[in-house]
């Protein structure tokens, strides 16, 4: 009886050794590596959701990219939504700073991106709120 009493005190000893290391390291791999979101909506059909599908897809976000500056044309981002800062929003970018690129449907018909800003569009075009509804989007880092 002591033998197993002995086993279970090790055994949790190392759970809650093993949970105090794994939670610090988890949080801060979510934080400054990569998570994983899911994605609704139709905004960026047919690359996400594809129609007819009953389910949502789930993607993983590199956070590191962003950190290091190292976004291009083409990549998926999930941002922050202009209209309602308590909800994400995943865009393609279009266009980086400096890039002087073509709307459909936003005030100006041209526009040069400013300075720490994107273009950011959905890939279903007509069913997303993106930058030719609000504007070059403002992001937290430029290039110098």
């Amino acid at each position: 009886m002591a033998r197993a009493s002995s086993f279970g005190k090790r055994y949790l000893k190392a759970f809650v050794s093993g949970f105090f290391v794994a939670v610090p390291v988890t949080v801060t791999f979510l934080d400054r590596v990569a998570y994983i979101a899911r994605v609704e909506g139709a905004s960026m059909q047919p690359s996400l959701n594809p129609p007819g599908g009953t389910s949502c897809d789930v993607v993983l976000l590199n956070r590191w990219s962003v950190r290091n500056y190292e976004v291009q044309r083409g990549d998926i981002v999930s941002l922050v939504s202009p209209k309602n800062p308590e909800q994400k929003i995943i865009k393609r970018v279009i266009a980086l700073e400096g890039d002087i690129i073509r709307t459909m449907g936003y005030r100006n018909r041209y526009i040069k991106i400013p300075n720490g800003h994107l273009w950011i569009e959905g890939d279903h075009h007509g069913h997303s709120f993106d930058s030719n509804a609000f504007g070059p989007y403002f992001i937290k880092f430029c290039r110098e």
